[in-house]
């Protein structure tokens, strides 16, 4: 993937993971387009950096997803990148009373809007990379948090296959794996012990530079290519028996 000159488009790109991506992108010379629910939240980025182009969409509405693709059609046909970063994260067991309801509402986030965008994006002419943000849960599950980790599971599949079926259309479909970082991913204050994303995104420029298609940092690392003793060490690490 180039570095510069793009136009892309980052579900989420108000927060987090798609906040410093945003700003990194934006650093290295292209155009960022974010979405999100909350214009207020939308509006400081763009008070941040006001080259940002802001859309409110929420992305767990077939409809909202329909909109957002024919206002890019329309608005900016351009655009040749799209980063499926936004994800719902829910501490909870299959045993709440709400289980269900919340699980929907994760499913629908994380694995319903990014294929769905995916789906729509391959038809701009102009298309030519995606970048789908997993976890390292993909591959090691937090119980604490299961069906996030069963989403990007399914995920980090998708995007394997996407990746072989794109070939043909020269789409390059890149897959960043974070850790845990301090972000307010599942509630604030939950992950302030972890690494801080600007660490997490110098990494992942230098290995695009490099043109590496599966990005890992620090733990995922492991998580991502470990062996099966291994995988089972840190399920155990992260699962203590109750």
């Amino acid at each position: 993937m180039k570095l510069s000159g793009n136009k892309i488009l980052i579900t989420g790109g108000a927060s987090g993971i798609g906040l410093g991506l945003t700003g990194r992108f934006i650093q290295e010379g292209n155009t960022v387009i974010i979405c999100g629910r909350r214009e207020a939240v939308l509006q400081e980025v763009a008070d941040k950096y006001p080259s940002v182009i802001t859309k409110v969409c929420d992305l767990a509405s077939d409809a909202d997803r329909l909109e957002l693709y024919n206002w890019i059609a329309q608005n900016h046909s351009d655009t040749n990148v799209l980063v499926n970063n936004a994800g719902v994260q829910n501490w909870m067991n299959v045993t709440d009373d709400n289980f269900f309801e919340r699980a929907k509402t994760e499913i629908a986030t994380n694995i319903e809007a990014p294929l769905h965008l995916t789906s729509l994006f391959v038809m701009l002419k102009s298309f030519s990379t995606v970048i789908n943000v997993t976890s390292g849960l993909a591959f090691v599950p937090f119980t604490n948090v299961p069906v996030y980790s069963a989403t990007k599971a399914f995920f980090h599949s998708f995007t394997l296959s996407a990746r072989h079926l794109l070939k043909a259309r020269n789409v390059e479909v890149i897959e960043v794996i974070p850790p845990a970082l301090n972000t307010d991913l599942g509630g604030k204050g939950l992950h302030d012990a972890h690494p801080p994303v600007s660490a997490f995104i110098d990494s992942i420029f230098e290995q695009l530079r490099d043109g590496k298609t599966e990005l890992t940092f620090g733990f995922s690392e492991a998580m991502a290519n470990g062996g099966p003793d291994q995988i089972k060490e840190i399920f155990n690490r992260l699962n203590p028996a109750r």
